[in-house]
């Protein structure tokens, strides 16, 4: 009778606990249901910064209960690599992100920044990406990602502690590159050049210790974190444009209610918008700034000019189905070929 009475009970704690976890485990589920976490590299209170606060809040109060939004700026999640990776373990469910980290998803988008000296014109960008997106953004959901805006950030410019006007003067130089972008490196390597393999956040010391020389960056970017301080000559070229995009996992997506995902979408565009437009009246007012610091620019002449277009040429058939698919990197130039002939081009 004693063991009956002792059988039961531990039955009726086991079943209790199981109940009890069953529940916990519901709960949580409920709970990350309720959470956006979002990466991004770019600074705290920036443009960016605040695009994604606003639509952070459009998301909350459509989501309503007790939903809870965090964005982790300044790469404090990782480098671009590294928000792609967390994003597919589910410890976060989106990022505002560069090509660089959304090649790490799908590897056709490099075709919209991989491509130097060969957008004239920000309509030019515009031009082909509208072309190219909604095929583009199909390979992002085919992948398990859900693009809500497109954005950029400027123009690469090159900024180096020496004044530099032509190609093989920065062959002497170390350039900073990023640490995912292997293809990247072994094509520098290959036209004698020095590229030395970073994250973001390393820049900055890399650059004041001489670990590089060199820093391809947007003027936005090189004001904000300083580089400029260090690196006080910019070569002013636009040698390719900073594109990226905010997306978030299928799995958050599809967790939202049809209200929300309208709500959120409607957002994202006017993120999109606001970014682009913003940021690129914003490369001009750092420059102006950087200059009011010391910043030298450093103007190619013609001649110098035609031999920084001699380079991007040779560059292309290298590019051409390692850092862009080869079917991409052909689609662009038929959709620059037509937009230039129907400007008279």
């Amino acid at each position: 009778m004693k063991t009956s009475s002792t059988l039961n009970l531990i039955r009726q704690l086991f079943l209790s606990s199981l109940v009890g976890l069953l529940g916990l485990s519901a709960g949580s589920a409920v709970a990350a249901d309720k959470q956006l976490r979002i990466g991004t590299l770019a600074p705290k209170n920036s443009l960016y910064h605040q695009q994604l606060q606003e639509l952070g809040e459009v998301w909350r109060t459509a989501q309503g209960g007790n939903a809870k939004y965090l964005i982790y700026p300044d790469g404090s999640q990782g480098g671009e690599a590294e928000l792609a990776r967390r994003m597919r373990i589910g410890q976060l469910q989106g990022a505002l992100i560069s090509v660089v980290g959304l090649r790490e998803i799908e590897p056709s988008v490099g075709a919209l920044q991989n491509l130097p000296l060969l957008f004239k014109s920000w309509e030019e960008v515009d031009y082909v990406r509208e072309k190219m997106r909604p095929a583009m953004e199909k390979k992002f959901l085919d992948k398990g990602f859900v693009v809500l805006a497109w954005g950029d950030s400027g123009w690469v410019r090159f900024f180096s502690k020496e004044a530099a006007f032509r190609p093989a003067d920065f062959k002497k130089m170390k350039f900073f590159a990023w640490g995912s972008e292997s293809e990247q490196q072994e094509i520098m390597k290959s036209l004698g050049y020095i590229p030395v393999p970073l994250e973001t956040s390393d820049i900055l010391p890399a650059i004041q210790t001489g670990m590089i020389s060199v820093v391809p960056s947007t003027p936005y970017f090189a004001l904000a974190s300083q580089i400029y301080s260090t690196a006080s000559n910019m070569l002013e070229i636009n040698w390719a444009p900073i594109v990226g995009a905010l997306v978030v996992t299928k799995k958050a997506w599809d967790d939202m209610s049809p209200a929300t995902q309208a709500a959120v979408r409607a957002a994202g565009d006017k993120a999109g918008l606001q970014i682009r437009s913003k940021a690129r009246q914003e490369v001009d007012e750092a420059v102006n700034a950087m200059k009011k610091r010391g910043l030298v620019v450093n103007r190619p002449s013609p001649e110098q000019m035609r031999e920084w277009n001699e380079l991007a040429e040779k560059l292309y058939p290298r590019i051409r189905g390692t850092m862009v698919p080869a079917e991409t990197f052909d689609e662009v130039f038929a959709h620059l070929k037509a937009y230039r002939a129907s400007k008279g081009q």
